[in-house]
C-alpha cells in the first residue's frame, strides 16, 4: 500500500516509479478521487459542527421565548439528521474506492534496481561454486528420479498434474534437507524458529499483498480460508495491526512449511519434475526493521540463503532484479539461482525481497521510536526462501548424479540421514 501524501507532494515522482516497472500513471486519477473524498469529509466535518451549534441553539432559543427561532433550528437539524447518514456512507465508499485503487498499485523500486522488461534485463551480481564435469551426459532430475523413489506418476493418480510422491531414501532426503535447512537459519543466522498456521484469513493474505492481485494464484477453502502460497504470509502477519517496541527490532522469523500455489499464472511451464508443484516445502526467510535498516537486512537476508547453497556444495549465481521482473510487493529483489547440469541452466531457488514499508502499511504495522513517546513509524518488511526444498532436492539430484543412475548425498547431509551417504536405484 502506498501513502497517499507521497502521492500528493510529489505525483510526478510517484508515475514516473511506476513508468520505471512498465506501469501506467495513475497518480492523477488517484488524487482526483482522493480530493473528492476530502472535500466530502470537510463538508460532513461541517454539517456535525453546524449540527452541535443549532442543537444547543435551540435551548437557548426556546429560553428566550422565540419559538419561531426553535423551530427553524429543529427543522435544520432534523434536516442535518436526516442527510448526514448519506454523506457518511458516501464518504465510507469514497475511502473503500481509494484503497481498492491503491491496493492493486505495484512497489515503488529503490534507485539502484535497474530497469528492464523481462528476466533478460535481470543483472548478475556474482557466482559461486565450480560446475560440475562429468564422463557421462548429465540427466533431468525427471529421467533418472523415479528409480530412486521420486514418483510422479503415483502422485498424479492420487491427486493430478503437479502432485509428486516421494519413497524411502528420497522421502528421508527431503526431510533431511528441510530440517538442515532451518537449523542452520536458527543456529547460524540466529532466526526465531516458528510453526505458523497453514491456513489463513482475507486479512493476512490482504496484508502481504497476495490480496486482491494473486488470488487465482492461491487455493481458497469452502470456509473463506486461504492455503498460504508461502510462510511469508502468516509469519509476517503474526505482527499485523501491532504497534512494537523499538527494542524488538529487528525480528527475524523462520518456518519450514508446505506451501501450495495454484500456479494458474504459469500454465505450461516446468510440466516435467519436481520444479513447479501444487504443494511444495520451503524454509522462509522473514525480517521486520527498522526503516533504516533494511538495505543492510537484505544483504544479510541474502547471504543467510547464500550459505546453505554453499554447505551444500550447489554452485548458485546471485542476480539483481530488474524493474520489469521484480515481484508485485518488492522494492528491490535478489534472486538465487543454481545450476542444473541436467538442463544446463540456472535455475530459481530463492528470492529475497526488501518490501520497504508497502506491506506495513497494508497491515498497519508501526513501531514506537525509543525516546519519542508519541511518534511511531511504520516497520519494514522483508522476506526470502532460505530455501525452497523441492528445488533443492533437484540441485542435488542433478548436480551428485553418477553414471549408474545413484546419488551422492552432500556431507552436511550425512547426519541427517542415518548413515545414508548414497541413493542407489531400486532394481
Amino acid at each position: 500500500m502506498h501513502d497517499i501524501r507521497l502521492i500528493r507532494d510529489d505525483p510526478a515522482a510517484f508515475d514516473a516509479g511506476l513508468a520505471r516497472r512498465g506501469a501506467d500513471p495513475v497518480a492523477e486519477s488517484i488524487l482526483a478521487l482522493d480530493e473528492e473524498r476530502r472535500a466530502l469529509t470537510t463538508k460532513l466535518q461541517e454539517a456535525q459542527s453546524r449540527r452541535n451549534e443549532a442543537s444547543k441553539a435551540i435551548g437557548k432559543a426556546m429560553g428566550q421565548g422565540d419559538t419561531e427561532t426553535a423551530e427553524a433550528l429543529k427543522a435544520e437539524v432534523a434536516e442535518l439528521k436526516r442527510t448526514m447518514p448519506e454523506m457518511e456512507e458516501a464518504e465510507r465508499a469514497l475511502g473503500e474506492k481509494l484503497k481498492d485503487m491503491l491496493a492493486v498499485i505495484p512497489n515503488i523500486p529503490f534507485d539502484d534496481v535497474p530497469e528492464g522488461e523481462d528476466e533478460d534485463d535481470n543483472v548478475e551480481v556474482s557466482r559461486w561454486g565450480d560446475i560440475p564435469s562429468f564422463d557421462f551426459e548429465p540427466q533431468e532430475h525427471a529421467d533418472f528420479a523415479p528409480a530412486l523413489g521420486m514418483e510422479f506418476e503415483t502422485g498424479a493418480r492420487i491427486s493430478g498434474a503437479r502432485f509428486t510422491f516421494l519413497r524411502g531414501d528420497m522421502a528421508r532426503l527431503h526431510r533431511a534437507l528441510g530440517q538442515f535447512m532451518l537449523d542452520q537459519q536458527v543456529s547460524a543466522n540466529s532466526y526465531t524458529e516458528c510453526m505458523p498456521p497453514l491456513l489463513v484469513k482475507d486479512e493476512a493474505m490482504y496484508g502481504t499483498d497476495k490480496l486482491p492481485k494473486f488470488a487465482e494464484d492461491s487455493f481458497h477453502t469452502t470456509d473463506d480460508r486461504w492455503l498460504i502460497p508461502t510462510a511469508e504470509v502468516s509469519l509476517t502477519a503474526s505482527v499485523m495491526g501491532e504497534l512494537l517496541d523499538e527494542s524488538a527490532l529487528p525480528l527475524r522469523m523462520t518456518a519450514l512449511t508446505d506451501c501450495f500455489r495454484s500456479e494458474a499464472g504459469a500454465a505450461g511451464r516446468d510440466t516435467r519434475g519436481f520444479i513447479r508443484q501444487h504443494q511444495f516445502m520451503k524454509c522462509e526467510l522473514v525480517s521486520v526493521v527498522k526503516p533504516e535498516d533494511s538495505e543492510a537486512e537484505h544483504e544479510r537476508m541474502t547471504k543467510a540463503a547464500q550459505g546453505i547453497l554453499e554447505a551444500l556444495g550447489l554452485p548458485y549465481r546471485t542476480v539483481l532484479l530488474c524493474t520489469g521482473d521484480m515481484g508485485f510487493g518488492a522494492r528491490k529483489t535478489y534472486d538465487l539461482e543454481v545450476w542444473l547440469p541436467g538442463q544446463d541452466a540456472y535455475r530459481e531457488i530463492s528470492s529475497c525481497s526488501n518490501t520497504g514499508d508497502f506491506q506495513a502499511r497494508r497491515m498497519n504495522t508501526r513501531y514506537r521510536v525509543a525516546d519519542e513517546k508519541k511518534k511511531t513509524e511504520f516497520v519494514h518488511t522483508l522476506n526470502g526462501s532460505g530455501l525452497a526444498v523441492g528445488r533443492t532436492l533437484v540441485a542435488i539430484l542433478e548436480n551428485y548424479q553418477q553414471a549408474d543412475g545413484s546419488v551422492i548425498v552432500p556431507e552436511a547431509l550425512h547426519s541427517y540421514m542415518g548413515g545414508v551417504t548414497i541413493i542407489e536405484p531400486k532394481g
